[in-house]
């Protein structure tokens, strides 16, 4: 069974090395900025990656959803937690949010699976 955790980082990894070999300017802060942006100020890390969660589910970017996803594993964020954060992105978002709530649950469990 194919690793969905392990192929989109591989991935990612692989264009965004493209992406940043081009020495945009431009792309280069903005890859700067977003990385600066998650990190602990007067909200936490784990908060700040709650929100992007929630916006990224409600602007249906899958890519953008696993990142956080896998993001909030790592800071030690439970399921309960990130579950409660998709509900909200799912009531704000409507129903148009629910096949990227599958998604979701489908990479929190490969996450998950990781570990054991």
């Amino acid at each position: 069974m194919p690793n969905i955790v392990n192929e989109f980082n591989a991935y990612r990894a692989k264009m965004n090395d493209k992406i940043l070999a081009d020495n945009n300017k431009i792309i280069k802060r903005i890859f700067n900025l977003d990385t600066n942006a998650y990190s602990n100020g007067a909200l936490d890390a784990k908060t700040k990656e709650l929100l992007g969660l929630v916006a990224s589910a409600v602007l249906r970017c899958d890519d953008c959803v696993k990142y956080h996803l896998e993001t909030s594993y790592k800071l030690g964020l439970t399921k309960e937690q990130v579950v409660e954060a998709l509900g909200i992105a799912t009531l704000v978002g409507g129903t148009i949010v629910i096949p990227h709530l599958r998604r979701a649950y489908e990479f929190w469990d490969a996450l998950e699976e990781q570990e054991s």
